[in-house]
């Protein structure tokens, strides 16, 4: 069990970036693939980012890939999602989830552990 904090959200403009932070307390953040899932209103939660234990591979929505990448940086116990070229319909909240396994999992019923969100707004 990991306690997952987000940040990093914001108003920006169509083609702007912003960079997210998830901070997971404790001292096992290296045994768990994390996640990056976002909800629209009135949306289903969908799949955005997902990175490996150790970060060596990433994997991303079709709709995301090319514009975000997912990080982690396992001695500050933080993963990240750089967003580039942000378009108005990335707007929404964005949720950092943890899971203890090593298989790559899409579905955000399969994760355990939830931040509460950070709120990343797109303007046209």
């Amino acid at each position: 069990q990991v306690q997952l904090v987000e940040s990093g959200g914001g108003l920006v403009q169509a083609g702007g970036s912003l960079r997210l932070s998830c901070a997971a307390s404790g001292r096992t953040f290296g045994s768990y693939s994390m996640a990056w899932f976002r909800q629209a209103p009135g949306k289903e939660r969908e799949f955005v980012a997902h990175i490996s234990r150790s970060g060596g591979t990433t994997y991303y929505a079709d709709s995301v890939e090319g514009r975000f990448t997912i990080s982690r940086d396992n001695a500050k116990n933080t993963v990240y999602l750089q967003m580039k070229s942000l378009k108005p319909e990335d707007t929404a909240v964005y949720y950092c989830a943890a899971r203890d396994s090593i298989l790559l999992v899409t579905r955000s019923r399969e994760y355990d552990n939830w931040g509460q969100g950070t709120q990343v707004t797109v303007s046209s």
